[in-house]
């Protein structure tokens, strides 16, 4: 089964395939802000075959930074496509994917991946049989980019952004909770220093109240350090703790 297509439409009484609704919640940070953005969405369309049916279709959204943007939707609607998109994951079939005003397609995107963004994935991907401090510094290792500080020092220090004790470093991936284990997930996406953090689900199989600390974790990040954070998720409450919500609708099949 393939995900239905979407597109993006406007308030006007035409246009009733599909709502996208975006909802501003950051006025108290705009002037943390950079005018331009750091990620677009540029008039998108993708499908998974040559000529097939598309899966998204005519899609453009701005990412900006200092904000949290929930990406919502029913099953099918293309949450997970438009993820694989802007993680440089998959390229569009047409349109264009934009990283501060350039190409994804004529750019490096390997090196788009190990330093411009880092990606939560909802499976968190850790290596169990490693530490915590081990699948961290992997990742700064992975990066290839050059440190001013011994990496034992970033990783205890990203230990404390997610509120995890310092003792923890030395704990294998086995050992831990989920919700401990998604916030080295966090770290981990953190350890090379991103300008995007990307999260698929990343509370989805959390306590309420370990679901709240998460999203702290994550407005403190758009909101103090300047980051662009896009979350993936299927709830509401998670949605609303976000500074904007970027909703998707499957697009109706025409008669």
């Amino acid at each position: 089964m393939t995900e239905p297509a979407i597109t993006e439409t406007t308030a006007t009484a035409e246009q009733t395939e599909q709502d996208i609704t975006v909802t501003d919640r950051a006025t108290d940070h705009a002037t943390d802000r950079s005018d331009s953005p750091v990620l677009m969405l540029d008039n998108v369309s993708y499908s998974y075959t040559k000529g097939g049916k598309k899966v998204i279709r005519n899609l453009s959204r701005s990412f900006e930074a200092g904000k949290v943007v929930a990406i919502t939707g029913p099953s099918g609607a293309g949450k997970t496509t438009v993820l694989s998109l802007l993680s440089g994951l998959t390229s569009p079939t047409e349109g264009r994917i934009l990283y501060r005003g350039k190409d994804l397609a004529k750019a490096d995107r390997y090196r788009y991946r190990s330093h411009d963004i880092g990606v939560i994935f909802q499976s968190f991907n850790l290596l169990p049989s490693l530490s915590v401090e081990e699948n961290i510094i992997l990742s700064m290792d992975a990066s290839g980019k050059q440190f001013t500080q011994p990496k034992h020092d970033i990783a205890i220090g990203l230990l404390a952004k997610v509120r995890l004790a310092e003792e923890y470093a030395k704990e294998r991936i086995l050992h831990l909770s989920g919700g401990e284990q998604q916030r080295v997930a966090i770290a981990r996406a953190l350890s090379y220093d991103p300008d995007v953090i990307i999260a698929d689900e990343p509370t989805g199989n959390l306590d309420l109240g370990t679901q709240d600390d998460i999203m702290a974790i994550f407005r403190e990040l758009a909101h103090t350090e300047g980051k662009c954070v896009i979350i993936v998720t299927h709830s509401p409450d998670v949605a609303s703790q976000s500074d904007e919500v970027f909703q998707l609708a499957a697009l109706r099949r025409q008669r």
